[in-house]
Formats: C-alpha cells, sequence, structure tokens
C-alpha cells in the first residue's frame, strides 16, 4: 500500500524573523525539504529591541524571495505543495499580516488550502520535526515574547499551567543585556559574559519564588538590575558579574517553577509513563539553562527534550509541521481569516498579565 504524502508551505513573520519552509509527511515520516529563515538582528540592534514598524517592513520586503528560495531548495513547484499555512497570531500585528495576506494570496491564486497556525502551536510540535513523541507532555516555552508551561494533552488539546505575569524571559534578557550596553539580541551576550563573571557577586530577587505554582514574574528582577546599574560604574568586570548573577537568578527561578510543573502535571495526567518536557523557543538555546534543567531530570526522573537551535527560534518548519497536522485532520481556514496578535494556545486560559499570582 502506497504512503499518502503530504506537503505544506509554512510562513513564519511573527516577530522578526521571516521565514519560510516546505516540510512533508509520507506515512509517519517527516521531513524538512527547505527552511529559510532571515533574521532582523541588523535593523533592530540599533535600538536595543524590536521596532514593530521597522519589522513589519522588512518582512513585506523580503516576503516573496524567501517563497521563492523555499521552493528553490526543496525542488519544488507551486503544483507540488498541498496547503499554505502562515503564522496568524500571536505576534505582532504588522508582521502577521504580511505573512497571512502572502498566504491567502498564494492559496487563493493556487486554489489550495488555506491554514492560519497558532504560533505557540508551532513552538509545541517543533520536537516533531526531529524526533518522534507520543502525547501526552508537558512543554516549557521560553521565548522574547512567551513563558508558559502547557499540558500537550493531544493535538489541538492543551492545557496551561503557568505564564508570566509580567515580562516574557527572552525579553528579560534583552532588558538586561539593554541596561548593561551589551547589545542586541541580549540573550546570548549575556550568556557569553555571565561564562567569565562571579554569579554569587550580587544577590537578586527571585520573584513568585515561594509560591507553589508555575507563574513567572521577571520585572521586579529587571527592575533590581537597573537600581544596582544605576549605583556602579559599568566596567567589563561589572558586566560580566552582573551576568553571571542574573543567569544564575534565572536558572534558580527556571528550575523551581519547572519543579512545580511536573507536580502540577502529574497530579493532573496519572500516568506511570516517563514524563516527557519539551523546551522550545528562542531561550532554549541558552546552554546554562540547559544544564540546569539536566540536573532537575536526574532528580525528578523525567526527560527533558530540546530542539535543534534551528528550530527553537522562530522559524516556518514549525508552522509547517502544525500546518500537516490541521491538513490531516481538514481544519482548514476561511480567507477573511484576521490575525490575531494575542491567541493563548489554551482556549480556557486566563490572560495573567499584571494579575497576582498566588493560589487559593
Amino acid at each position: 500500500m502506497k504512503k499518502k504524502m503530504i506537503r505544506v508551505l509554512g510562513i513564519e513573520s511573527s516577530c522578526d524573523e521571516t521565514s519560510v519552509s516546505i516540510v512533508q509527511k509520507k506515512g509517519e515520516e517527516i521531513e524538512v525539504l527547505s527552511n529559510i529563515v532571515k533574521s532582523q538582528t541588523d535593523i533592530h540592534q540599533y535600538y536595543g529591541g524590536v521596532v514593530p514598524e521597522l519589522a513589519a517592513r522588512a518582512h513585506s520586503d523580503i516576503i516573496d524571495k524567501l517563497i521563492q528560495a523555499s521552493l528553490d531548495e526543496a525542488n519544488l513547484s507551486f503544483k507540488k505543495v498541498d496547503a499554505i499555512a502562515a503564522t496568524a497570531g500571536p505576534g505582532l500585528l504588522g508582521g502577521l499580516l504580511v505573512g497571512v495576506v502572502a498566504g491567502k494570496t498564494l492559496a487563493h491564486f493556487l486554489n489550495k488550502p488555506f491554514i492560519a497556525v497558532n504560533h505557540l502551536e508551532g513552538h509545541a510540535l517543533s520536537i516533531k520535526l526531529e524526533q518522534k513523541i507520543n502525547y501526552p507532555y508537558l512543554l516549557l516555552l521560553v521565548s522574547g515574547g512567551h513563558t508558559e508551561f502547557t499540558i500537550i494533552k493531544g493535538f489541538n488539546n492543551y492545557k496551561r499551567i503557568g505564564t508570566t505575569i509580567d515580562d516574557a524571559l527572552g525579553e528579560a534578557f534583552d532588558k538586561t543585556a539593554r541596561l548593561l550596553s551589551l547589545g542586541y539580541p541580549g540573550g546570548p551576550e549575556i550568556e557569553r559574559y555571565a561564562n567569565l563573571g562571579d554569579k554569587e557577586k550580587f544577590k537578586l530577587p527571585m520573584p513568585l519564588i515561594r509560591e507553589k505554582n508555575a507563574h513567572f514574574s521577571f520585572a521586579g528582577l529587571k527592575s533590581a538590575v537597573a537600581n544596582i546599574v544605576s549605583k556602579n560604574r559599568c566596567t567589563e568586570k561589572f558586566k560580566k558579574d552582573m551576568s553571571a548573577s542574573f543567569q544564575e537568578t534565572i536558572n534558580k527561578i527556571i528550575f523551581r517553577k519547572t519543579q512545580n510543573a511536573i507536580g502540577e502535571y502529574r497530579r493532573i495526567i496519572k500516568s506511570k509513563k516517563e514524563l516527557k518536557i519539551v523546551v522550545a523557543g528562542g531561550v532554549a538555546a541558552n546552554k546554562s539553562i540547559r544544564s540546569s534543567l539536566k540536573q532537575l531530570a536526574k532528580l525528578e526522573g523525567c526527560e527533558f527534550l530540546f530542539p535543534s537551535i534551528k528550530y527553537c527560534t522562530d522559524n516556518g518548519a514549525m508552522i509547517a509541521l502544525a500546518g500537516i497536522e490541521r491538513f490531516e485532520r481538514n481544519k482548514f481556514n476561511k480567507l477573511n481569516f484576521k490575525p490575531r496578535p494575542r491567541w493563548p494556545l489554551d482556549k480556557n486560559a486566563i490572560f495573567m498579565k499584571g494579575k497576582r499570582a498566588v493560589e487559593g
């Protein structure tokens, strides 16, 4: 019996990476035929963060070229593509519009199904680009815009059990790097400086650390760093010691909150199978965080799975894969679908920004 083949072209433009990919599924085998990514770091580094208007313009300048490059790398024509998937939220509205309009235009012109993909679902499924994994599993998403724990019960069946009430983790890294004049993006620079500093030099606060839930808060930590920076000369030694202290504090927060999330997962999912935790998003590339979580794995008897770096950061391949999963279930969208700058993966999740996260 011939195995069914599905090919989906995925477009990602939710923040500051423009990416187009073609992913193929044949039977149970998944293959990334192309994954073209254009970063906007050179555009935004002067400002120390993403400027939405500049991001949208940069997406629109390059999107058509990336679509063609993706087809060329996969050695395919549009006729061989079964559907067009595009990130439709959450993210920056201008960028989302560029990707969604490109996706809708292609779908209409080619008479192919259009699939609106939740960016967070792309991250949740990204591990499947390289590894086989069975449901359920726990997702720790750590990126520039999102920090949350979500139980992936099955496809399109998600329960969020923890999130940030203010800054995302990647945002906290970028803001701290800006305070230390380390440039953008901040995460890699802080990690580099942290390797050369004294992690015990500064005692920084760990907001919500005593609360037995899986919620995060990073705004107070950033404010504490700002306060210390204002009272010190920002020498190279100071930058190294503050980076190391900040990184160590983040490791402790992630360690404790992941422990809490594991307990919550086990209360909800009563399974004797080994717990697998997928860590996705751009901050998942941080080697120090990875090392800390591997220590937790030994303590809790679970396994952490990390996508390759190229699939941790925003990419079209994860969007194409989510598109394949939706294609298989005939979950298509009409061409009047509007982008959603705010779009929780768990539709029952409460919007937590600015709320207190105390239990009970």
